[in-house]
Protein backbone atom coordinates (compact mmCIF):
# COMPACT_ATOMS: atom_id res chain seq x y z
CA UNK A 1 0.00 0.00 0.00
CA UNK A 2 2.89 2.34 0.74
CA UNK A 3 4.20 1.93 -2.80
CA UNK A 4 0.86 2.73 -4.41
CA UNK A 5 0.01 5.67 -2.17
CA UNK A 6 3.44 7.32 -2.51
CA UNK A 7 3.00 7.24 -6.28
CA UNK A 8 -0.68 8.21 -6.27
CA UNK A 9 -0.55 11.04 -3.72
CA UNK A 10 2.75 12.62 -4.78
CA UNK A 11 2.77 12.09 -8.55
CA UNK A 12 6.52 11.51 -8.40
CA UNK A 13 8.40 9.57 -11.06
CA UNK A 14 9.57 6.15 -9.90
CA UNK A 15 13.18 7.35 -9.47
CA UNK A 16 12.05 10.14 -7.15
CA UNK A 17 9.43 8.03 -5.37
CA UNK A 18 12.06 5.49 -4.27
CA UNK A 19 14.23 8.30 -2.82
CA UNK A 20 11.43 10.06 -0.92
CA UNK A 21 11.81 9.67 2.84
CA UNK A 22 11.44 11.39 6.19
CA UNK A 23 14.48 13.57 5.47
CA UNK A 24 12.41 15.32 2.78
CA UNK A 25 9.56 16.23 5.16
CA UNK A 26 9.17 19.44 7.13
CA UNK A 27 5.88 20.32 8.81
CA UNK A 28 3.88 17.90 6.66
CA UNK A 29 5.39 19.08 3.37
CA UNK A 30 7.80 17.08 1.21
CA UNK A 31 10.40 18.91 -0.83
CA UNK A 32 12.55 16.95 -3.27
CA UNK A 33 14.71 17.83 -6.26
CA UNK A 34 13.67 15.63 -9.15
CA UNK A 35 16.22 13.24 -10.57
CA UNK A 36 15.27 13.76 -14.22
CA UNK A 37 15.11 17.56 -14.48
CA UNK A 38 16.58 18.84 -11.21
CA UNK A 39 13.36 20.74 -10.57
CA UNK A 40 12.45 21.15 -6.92
CA UNK A 41 8.89 20.07 -6.18
CA UNK A 42 7.03 20.87 -2.99
CA UNK A 43 4.20 18.53 -2.08
CA UNK A 44 1.97 18.66 0.98
CA UNK A 45 1.58 15.18 2.43
CA UNK A 46 -2.15 14.59 2.08
CA UNK A 47 -3.99 12.94 5.01
CA UNK A 48 -4.49 9.69 3.09
CA UNK A 49 -0.75 9.39 2.41
CA UNK A 50 0.12 10.38 5.99
CA UNK A 51 -2.07 7.54 7.29
CA UNK A 52 -0.44 5.06 4.95
CA UNK A 53 3.07 6.16 5.90
CA UNK A 54 2.21 5.94 9.61
CA UNK A 55 0.91 2.38 9.12
CA UNK A 56 3.91 1.39 6.98
CA UNK A 57 5.93 -0.58 6.41
CA UNK A 58 8.47 2.06 5.42
CA UNK A 59 12.25 1.98 5.28
CA UNK A 60 14.55 4.17 7.36
CA UNK A 61 15.93 6.17 4.42
CA UNK A 62 13.02 5.90 2.00
CA UNK A 63 9.31 5.26 2.43
CA UNK A 64 9.40 2.72 -0.41
CA UNK A 65 11.65 -0.11 0.70
CA UNK A 66 12.44 -3.70 -0.08
CA UNK A 67 11.65 -6.66 2.17
CA UNK A 68 14.62 -5.89 4.47
CA UNK A 69 13.73 -2.19 4.79
CA UNK A 70 16.45 -1.04 2.39
CA UNK A 71 15.83 1.56 -0.33
CA UNK A 72 15.09 0.10 -3.76
CA UNK A 73 16.64 0.96 -7.11
CA UNK A 74 14.09 2.52 -9.46
CA UNK A 75 14.30 -0.38 -11.95
CA UNK A 76 13.84 -2.97 -9.17
CA UNK A 77 10.91 -1.02 -7.79
CA UNK A 78 9.32 -0.73 -11.23
CA UNK A 79 9.66 -4.47 -11.83
CA UNK A 80 8.34 -5.38 -8.36
CA UNK A 81 5.43 -2.96 -8.75
CA UNK A 82 4.43 -4.60 -12.05
CA UNK A 83 4.65 -8.05 -10.45
CA UNK A 84 2.40 -6.86 -7.61
CA UNK A 85 -0.09 -5.45 -10.12
CA UNK A 86 -0.23 -8.73 -12.01
CA UNK A 87 -0.67 -10.65 -8.74
CA UNK A 88 -3.59 -8.35 -7.90
CA UNK A 89 -5.10 -8.99 -11.32
CA UNK A 90 -4.85 -5.39 -12.49
CA UNK A 91 -2.84 -3.85 -15.31
CA UNK A 92 -0.39 -1.35 -13.98
CA UNK A 93 3.00 0.29 -13.79
CA UNK A 94 4.58 2.95 -11.62
CA UNK A 95 4.41 5.39 -14.54
CA UNK A 96 0.76 4.53 -15.06
CA UNK A 97 0.00 5.61 -11.50
CA UNK A 98 1.77 8.93 -12.17
CA UNK A 99 -0.54 9.40 -15.17
CA UNK A 100 -3.54 8.58 -12.98
CA UNK A 101 -2.39 11.18 -10.44
CA UNK A 102 -2.08 13.82 -13.19
CA UNK A 103 -5.51 12.93 -14.58
CA UNK A 104 -7.11 13.12 -11.13
CA UNK A 105 -5.51 16.50 -10.42
CA UNK A 106 -6.63 17.90 -13.79
CA UNK A 107 -10.15 16.54 -13.34
CA UNK A 108 -10.25 18.19 -9.91
CA UNK A 109 -9.56 21.54 -11.59
CA UNK A 110 -5.77 21.90 -11.33
CA UNK A 111 -4.39 24.46 -13.76
CA UNK A 112 -1.45 23.99 -16.13
CA UNK A 113 0.77 25.93 -13.71
CA UNK A 114 -0.39 23.83 -10.76
CA UNK A 115 0.22 20.57 -12.62
CA UNK A 116 3.70 21.76 -13.59
CA UNK A 117 4.43 22.56 -9.94
CA UNK A 118 3.23 19.16 -8.74
CA UNK A 119 4.81 17.00 -11.43
CA UNK A 120 7.98 19.00 -12.07
CA UNK A 121 7.12 19.70 -15.70
CA UNK A 122 7.91 22.86 -17.64
CA UNK A 123 6.86 24.36 -20.94
CA UNK A 124 3.16 23.56 -20.56
CA UNK A 125 2.98 20.65 -23.03
CA UNK A 126 2.59 17.77 -20.57
CA UNK A 127 0.23 19.64 -18.28
CA UNK A 128 -1.87 20.76 -21.26
CA UNK A 129 -2.45 17.13 -22.25
CA UNK A 130 -4.20 16.55 -18.95
CA UNK A 131 -6.03 19.88 -18.61
CA UNK A 132 -7.28 19.71 -22.21
CA UNK A 133 -9.03 16.40 -21.57
CA UNK A 134 -10.39 17.57 -18.21
CA UNK A 135 -11.55 20.89 -19.68
CA UNK A 136 -13.21 19.14 -22.62
CA UNK A 137 -15.19 16.92 -20.25
CA UNK A 138 -16.16 19.79 -17.94
CA UNK A 139 -17.10 22.09 -20.82
CA UNK A 140 -19.16 19.35 -22.48
CA UNK A 141 -21.10 18.76 -19.27
CA UNK A 142 -21.72 22.49 -18.84
CA UNK A 143 -22.79 22.92 -22.47
CA UNK A 144 -25.19 19.99 -22.36
CA UNK A 145 -26.78 21.40 -19.21
CA UNK A 146 -27.27 24.69 -21.05
CA UNK A 147 -28.77 22.85 -24.00
CA UNK A 148 -31.16 20.97 -21.73
CA UNK A 149 -32.22 24.24 -20.06
CA UNK A 150 -32.69 25.94 -23.45
CA UNK A 151 -34.78 23.02 -24.71
CA UNK A 152 -37.05 23.29 -21.67
CA UNK A 153 -37.53 27.03 -22.25
CA UNK A 154 -38.44 26.59 -25.91
CA UNK A 155 -40.89 23.79 -25.14
CA UNK A 156 -42.62 25.73 -22.38
CA UNK A 157 -42.74 29.07 -24.24
CA UNK A 158 -45.79 29.73 -26.46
Amino acid sequence: RVWLDVLLYTGLRRGDAVRLGRQHLRDGVATIKTEKTGTEVTLPILPMLAETLAAGPCGDLAFIAGSRGQPMAKKTFSNEFQIACRAAGVPGSAHGVRKIAATRAANAGATVAQLEAIFGWSGGRMAALYTRAADRRRLSMEAMTKLANEKRKSIVAP
